[in-house]
């Protein structure tokens, strides 16, 4: 059932784009909901460690391209992720009205070019579906965003186009070298060290870019505020980790070597990103900036994982992209349309004066909630894929690991800053408010559902890891990189 996770979805959009707009979005949630069952009962079925075949079909014979599908902890549980935030995206854009029908099109055309990257086990198809991802994600904030969206939108667009780029000439490097586009085949081909030397690095930087590697991270911020809620969402819950995703399935497997010659580098890299992003979320003022820097310092928590090269660590990076994708999604579900929508204001100072914890009382609820599991408080999805990757990282860099600590300090820091202006501030305990409270619509059973779904999902991993760590682990230990 997973690979009609990409049928249906594409389905689904040409659907929402040609009925009437009263019916659009309820296609849209279908769509979604038959999403998470196929990914649901995929994952709960799946007892294979090895990346195993689902069809593979002749494509382009000439050039030796299949529709090769495949599937294993590893991708299933990004494809589970990416149902998890699409159907919470969709509830959370339950009121949308001007050109809705284009809207649920483009949002849909993201997660299923993203279900295709998850699931291609042919190099140029992944490449094909990863490139998709692009044109519906620039649509999406170009005409329903804010704040600089022109900008924030083809900014995006030009960073992926330039990793892009690389991805390309690492897929030509390999090609040409083993003349198979099979990730299975490439994975045990003995490509030579001096190709993997410089191979490599363009490969991994090219998917990098888009998990805002850091210094190349400044369209994440950019993008996550001019984008809509449910594009903020899709960003952080599932774009950002087809970067990470190519990173370890693409480049790290078939260059493992070229990956030992660098991996050095890729971690001083993620803790830089890390400490960096926090430091500066520390100084912002619109809310949305500190979560887009936020997603930014836990990226890095994926790459440092990486960088590990042990099964705790990429364990714990791949769990990690789970966890971040649920909480960067709830995190911007609540600034974007609990807040923003009803306020119109995300300035941390404004909201201070609003009392929105009286006024707001299930999105404070909510916020409190992301914000715990965001700065990995033990019961929280968080708390379990940091701790992994840490454990990890102590066993390759104990001195990373030490200042990577100090970076969570700062996570703590501006998080709890965030929570408190946003609906803790001036008024918060005051008995009898000096002026009346102000008056907002109430929040949604939508948003509500929506938002539910997503704590959820961050309790019950955090709660019982093993949840997806006993499918994740013996996937990583399958790859080639770690043999």
């Amino acid at each position: 059932m997973i690979a009609w996770t990409i049928y249906l979805t594409f389905a689904g959009a040409v659907l929402a784009l040609l009925v009437p707009r009263r019916l659009c979005r309820w296609i849209a949630l279908l769509t979604c909901v038959l999403d998470l069952i196929g990914s649901v009962e995929a994952f709960f079925q799946s007892k294979a460690g090895a990346f195993t075949t689902i069809i593979d079909a002749q494509w382009i014979a000439a050039l030796g391209m299949h529709y090769h599908l495949a599937a294993d902890g590893v991708s299933l549980t990004l494809c589970l992720v990416t149902a998890i935030t699409a159907l919470s995206a969709v509830l959370f854009s339950w009121n949308v009205r001007e050109r809705a029908n284009e809207f649920y099109f483009w949002l849909l055309l993201v997660v299923a070019g993203s279900y295709g990257v998850f699931l291609s086990a042919d190099l140029f198809l992944l490449f094909l579906f990863y490139e998709l991802v692009i044109i519906p994600k620039y649509f999406l904030i170009a005409i329903f965003g804010s704040t600089n969206k022109e900008y924030g939108a083809m900014k995006l667009t030009l960073y992926s186009f330039f990793g892009g780029v690389l991805v390309f000439i690492g897929i030509l490097a390999a090609y040409a070298a083993s003349n198979s586009l099979d990730l299975n085949q490439l994975s045990h081909f003995e490509f030579s060290l001096a190709l993997q030397r410089w191979a490599f690095p363009l490969l991994f930087l090219g998917f990098a870019v888009l998990a805002g590697i850091w210094p190349l991270h400044t369209w994440a911020p950019t993008g996550h505020v001019a984008a809509p809620t449910a594009g903020s969402m899709l960003l952080a819950g599932i774009v950002m980790k087809l970067g990470a995703y190519g990173a370890l399935r693409v480049a790290m497997n078939i260059f493992p070597q070229g990956f030992f010659m660098w991996r050095n580098v890729i971690a001083v890299l993620a803790v830089i990103g890390i400490v960096y992003a926090a430091a500066v979320a520390l100084r912002q003022r619109d809310l949305k900036f500190v979560i887009g820097y936020s997603s930014v310092s836990h990226m890095g928590f994926i790459l440092l994982g990486f960088a590990a090269a042990n099964a705790l660590g990429v364990s714990g990076a791949v769990l990690q992209m789970f966890s971040h994708g649920v909480i960067g999604a709830l995190l911007f579900a609540v600034a974007g349309t609990m807040i923003y929508r009803r306020t119109h204001t995300r300035d941390l100072e404004a909201l201070s004066a609003l009392n929105l914890s009286r006024t707001l009382p299930f999105a404070a609820v909510t916020f409190v909630i992301a914000s715990a599991a965001s700065m990995g408080i033990p019961g929280f999805s968080g708390f379990a894929a940091e701790i992994t990757i840490l454990i990890g990282v102590w066993k390759a860099y104990p001195l990373a690991a030490w200042v990577t600590g100090a970076g969570m300090v700062l996570v703590a820091a501006f998080t709890l800053r965030a929570l408190k202006q946003s609906f803790f501030g001036e008024r918060a305990g005051e008995a009898e408010p000096r002026e009346p409270l102000a008056r907002f619509d109430p929040i949604t059973f939508p948003e509500k559902l929506g938002a539910v779904v997503l704590m959820f999902s961050t309790i019950a991993v955090g709660v019982y890891p093993r949840l997806l760590l006993d499918r994740i682990e013996p996937a990583v230990r399958a790859m080639r990189f770690l043999q």
